[in-house]
């Protein structure tokens, strides 16, 4: 493949996650440009050592660029999957996105994975992608200990989840 139908390519794909609503899956890129998922793949691992922000979820690809007002940190712990639920439930009730999850790994240094959960719907099917591919959570790796990114409106917005999940148990003060 020339460099220009890859480089007119990338700008499909960074068009097409733009304006998405949502994440928009590899397999979908793939399908409307005629191309393999792994030549998707390729592409937005070029976008990405180009600068580009696009971060992968579970459902597909998104821009970092989601124009939230406020974006914090929170220290979380649990160690069921009821909790995890709980956690994500009171996270988007008050009206925050979870972007991503991180983990202090004591080889690897810090894992992260991009999550975009913003409703209940959202976390419900990360649930159950992890029972369909039973697979564990990241917090498994470290005894339940995480960080999440949660995205909202504002810092008010960000201090009541975080006062709502510390009085759950779930988030350390």
């Amino acid at each position: 493949m020339n460099k220009e139908n890859r480089e007119q390519r990338q700008e499909k794909i960074m068009e097409m996650i733009r304006k998405s609503e949502g994440p928009v899956s590899a397999s979908v890129l793939a399908a409307k440009l005629h191309v393999s998922r792994q030549v998707i793949v390729g592409d937005v691992a070029l976008l990405r050592a180009g600068g580009a922000q696009i971060q992968a979820t579970p459902n597909g690809y998104i821009l970092e660029e989601r124009g939230f007002g406020f974006i914090g940190t929170l220290a979380c712990i649990h160690h069921d999957e009821e909790t995890l639920l709980e956690e994500l439930y009171t996270v988007v009730d008050f009206g925050g996105t979870i972007i991503d999850v991180s983990v202090e790994h004591s080889t690897y240094g810090q894992i992260s994975g991009g999550l975009d959960i913003h409703s209940r719907l959202d976390a419900d099917q990360f649930i159950h992608k992890l029972r369909e591919k039973e697979s564990k959570p990241l917090s498994g790796l470290t005894g339940g200990i995480h960080l999440h990114r949660i995205g909202c409106r504002d810092e008010s917005v960000f201090r009541l989840i975080r006062e709502h999940l510390i009085q759950k148990g779930i988030a350390l003060s």
